[in-house]
């Protein structure tokens, strides 16, 4: 019964994987965004963090389709796989949401673009950054759904330190481009979850 759950959640994985490339590649071409300027504009250690992530986020296809992360398999109680599947619902909403509402404001590198304004609409009107919020939420969803020690958590593990070194430099980039409006934002938001 287990093993049935558990594939169950490797395929709802996999499935959020693929929804997930499809939102992120879809703004990335409307927009025209070049993945690779992380590099030249945010320097090489962001650069290689945006790129782990990307990779770990791959990983768990390793736990499904090989053997090779046999040795670091564990089980969970299945319920855990259902939480795992709702946050990756939520993660992708909340990423599909937050590209469509910044529309063109989007960008792969923190940066303020020609006609950039700021966006308070949408999820923008509760969270600053919802796009981070969907990143830790599929980092959590991925720790639920793929139960290996390895390929599980190597999403999170990776988001962490890319977050903490990126949103500093994006929130004060916002406030010298908007000073007190951003400041006043600031106050009415969260920055991950809504302020209550």
């Amino acid at each position: 019964m287990v093993v049935m759950f558990i594939h169950a959640f490797e395929i709802i994985y996999l499935v959020g994987l693929v929804l997930g490339s499809v939102i992120r590649g879809y703004y990335t071409g409307k927009f025209r965004q070049d993945r690779l300027e992380i590099f030249r504009k945010e320097g090489p250690i962001i650069g290689v963090l945006a790129s782990l992530w990307g990779v770990a986020i791959l990983m768990p296809v390793l736990s499904i389709f090989t053997t090779w992360m046999n040795i670091s398999s564990y089980q969970l109680p299945s319920w855990t796989g259902w939480l795992g599947a709702a946050a990756f619902s939520a993660a992708l909403w909340l990423l599909w949401r937050s590209h469509y509402d910044l529309g063109r404001s989007w960008s792969v590198t923190t940066e303020i673009k020609n006609r950039h304004k700021l966006v308070t609409e949408g999820v923008f009107r509760y969270i600053r950054h919802p796009m981070y919020s969907a990143h830790f939420l599929w980092g959590i969803a991925q720790v639920l759904l793929i139960h290996n020690w390895i390929t599980g958590p190597a999403g999170i593990i990776v988001f962490i330190p890319l977050y903490i070194l990126r949103v500093k430099k994006e929130e004060r980039m916002m406030l010298e481009e908007f000073g007190e409006e951003y400041r006043s934002y600031m106050k009415r938001t969260g920055r991950l979850i809504p302020r209550l």
